[in-house]
């Protein structure tokens, strides 16, 4: 996956902050970002902090044969792995141009300068010697790799104990930690690589580099060198030309930028020797304290508890006075809410549903009266059956009747008509005022 490319103004942004001797972090131009050494719980086992940029370096050791033209010298071998998880453009399993690039260049810087003794790490001459591996991994990537790279391998190689050996006869015994103590190994100097970058062919000059600085840069001038003032090493990249004065310039920023991290290394390998002999916490276990690894923890700001009734009772008689509760609404019919007391209705729904009872009351009084009238002469029932909403109207006759009855019997449904028909034009001159 290749890495997302810098947009033009970002470009521009960078450029133009450096020549006004301004950097993203608000570093100064020879400044360092803040490092961070630890170390595991077992020994070789080193992290380097270098701002986000961390590393982890881990040593170890094996007995092999030694080469033929050096019998009498141990093998010192590095290896390198840029994972995914540092960086997106990082693929694993595959060489890279930066991967073989990093790589020689801590081999020249640590193996090449000769700060470790190889001749004491021969056991039998010819047949058995040691050979020490560094593997270094990058856990995160933000720039500076090779500076935080030889920071973390030099400390891995001055904190790692390869076992003791005894020989008898032709036997080699391998003793364990709990049998012997591990012996260190035999490290003359620490060689530590200090990074330049060059912006508008070597007119600016950064020490410590970013990612995104990096990206915009022209030229990379890598010294290492030890607290001596020995350059072990130096490597230039990127194409540019460097003048005489600009190569000593860098020479002298990174003999004091080499003696600083040379302190911090040799601080931490005392205070991690020092709680290893007392037992206290060290390597994986110095990290777990409550304040570390408890997320969302915030300290506990102090509370003044005297004077807290006085001044409830302040607040209590500077509020206001709670206004009076409101009864709950009255039920007058379930599904129905009426909120206040003693309120009517001012939609008209009231009034139209009594008038319409009163309707529903004169025409069962006009049947019943038919039927009382029908039931006294003795003769047959007449059943009448009237919608007040329907124009029409069925009458159902049982028995025969007479000319005199039916007459009367008409006359009476034409004053139930009349009377239907003065409600109806009520109710609408009365639709027709709302």
């Amino acid at each position: 996956m290749r890495d997302t490319p810098l947009s033009n103004c970002e470009r521009d942004f960078l450029l133009k902050a450096i020549q006004e001797k301004k950097r993203l972090d608000g570093r100064q131009t020879y400044d360092y970002r803040s490092i961070k050494i630890s170390f595991g719980t077992d020994y070789g086992c080193c992290f380097v902090d270098l701002g986000k940029t961390r590393i982890m370096a881990q040593v170890s050791c094996e007995l092999i044969t030694p080469k033929e033209n050096r019998p009498n010298e141990g093998l010192i071998f590095f290896n390198i792995e840029l994972s995914p998880m540092a960086s997106p453009a990082f693929e694993m399993g595959r060489q890279s141009e930066l991967l073989v690039k990093l790589n020689r260049q801590l081999e020249r810087c640590l193996r090449n300068s000769k700060c470790i003794d190889t001749e004491s790490l021969c056991v039998v001459s010819g047949e058995k010697v040691w050979q020490i591996r560094v593997d270094v991994h990058l856990l995160n990537h933000d720039g500076n790799l090779m500076d935080a790279a030889s920071i973390a391998a030099i400390a891995a190689l001055c904190h790692f104990r390869r076992p003791d050996v005894g020989i008898q006869g032709e036997e080699v015994t391998v003793y364990s930690t709990e049998e012997r103590d591990p012996i260190p190994l035999s490290i003359y100097h620490m060689p530590i690589c200090v990074s330049f970058s060059f912006f508008q062919q070597g007119t600016y000059l950064l020490v410590d580099p970013c990612e995104r600085e990096e990206r915009v840069m022209d030229g990379l001038l890598m010294i290492a060198m030890n607290k001596h003032r020995e350059i072990c090493s130096i490597q230039s990249s990127g194409g540019i030309m460097l003048l005489k004065d600009q190569v000593l310039r860098c020479s002298k920023i990174a003999s004091v930028k080499v003696s600083e991290i040379t302190e911090l290394i040799n601080k931490a390998l005392e205070n991690d020797k020092k709680a290893r002999k007392t037992g206290g916490k060290f390597g994986f276990a110095e990290s777990l304290p409550q304040e570390r690894i408890t997320a969302l923890k915030t300290d506990v700001s102090p509370v003044e508890m005297s004077d807290v009734k006085e001044k409830a009772n302040e607040i209590v008689q500077r509020a206001e006075v709670p206004p009076q509760t409101v009864p709950s609404p009255v039920l007058t019919a379930p599904g129905t809410g009426q909120v206040g007391e003693g309120l009517e209705n001012s939609w008209g729904l009231k009034e139209e549903e009594e008038e319409e009872e009163e309707e529903e009351d004169e025409t069962v009084e006009l049947k019943m009266e038919l039927e009382e009238g029908h039931e006294e002469k003795g003769r047959g029932d007449v059943v009448v059956i009237s919608d007040s909403d329907s124009e029409e109207e069925d009458v159902v006759i049982l028995n025969q009747v007479t000319t005199k009855e039916k007459a009367s019997i008409s006359n009476q449904q034409g004053a139930v008509a009349s009377k239907q028909q003065q409600q109806q034009q009520k109710k609408k001159k009365k639709k027709r005022g709302q």
